[in-house]
């Protein structure tokens, strides 16, 4: 109990100091790493926007998503195009109706899991991963961190976490993929511990589906 009343302690700390002055970019980056320590688990509606690219595209879609730790999540898009991505804590599945495929892949290791979803479904680290600097937030009135990873990623240059000033929640996740496009997801209606179950994020593969499998298809 009374590490139950160190631990909140610190968390209501970290907040009220990025609430009083703005902390250094490394400081908060290990702020948000400890209060998301503390987060079993997370859901919320999303919009998700993507603009740029080798293709000069520009696209807007919304959905939900639930994330539970250990390495569970599940995205749902609905519009406009419905498709989903699930964790089940062991394997990735990419799940596109429209072309009647699911992708299979392992879920990272802790020390090769740096992008910001796995962070928040409790894989990798953000202070150790990332070199942290101040940025112009995505949306209004919330404190923006771009994070450079320490390691080169194949799939993004940098990521960029909005949050709360006041209670550090996550607001915006923005990415810059290799190809020079940006994606940001904006988070609302943002719910924490809950006590979602591990069924959740099970995932039954549909009949009459592709499977791919490491490039193979199955």
């Amino acid at each position: 109990m009374s590490r139950m009343l160190t631990v909140a302690a610190v968390l209501l700390g970290s907040a009220a100091l990025v609430a009083q002055s703005r902390p250094g970019p490394d400081a908060l980056a290990r702020a948000l790493q400890l209060r998301y320590q503390g987060i079993r688990d997370f859901s919320a509606e999303f919009t998700h926007s993507y603009r740029g690219g080798a293709l000069k595209t520009q696209t807007q879609e919304q959905g939900t998503v639930a994330i539970k730790k250990p390495g569970r999540m599940r995205w749902v898009y609905t519009q406009p195009e419905k498709k989903e991505f699930v964790s089940d804590g062991f394997k990735i599945y990419s799940y596109l109706p429209a072309d009647r495929q699911v992708f299979v892949s392992n879920v990272p290791p802790d020390d090769q899991a740096s992008s910001a979803a796995l962070f928040l479904a409790g894989k990798g680290d953000l202070a150790r991963d990332f070199t942290a600097m101040y940025v112009d937030s995505p949306i209004q009135g919330a404190l923006a961190l771009k994070l450079t990873p320490r390691r080169r990623e194949p799939d993004y240059e940098y990521l960029i976490v909005a949050v709360d000033p006041g209670s550090l929640q996550i607001r915006a996740i923005a990415t810059r993929d290799r190809q020079g496009g940006d994606s940001t997801i904006v988070f609302t209606k943002l719910k924490e511990n809950q006590g979602l179950a591990d069924k959740d994020f099970a995932f039954r593969i549909p009949r009459g589906v592709d499977v791919v499998t490491d490039g193979s298809r199955n």
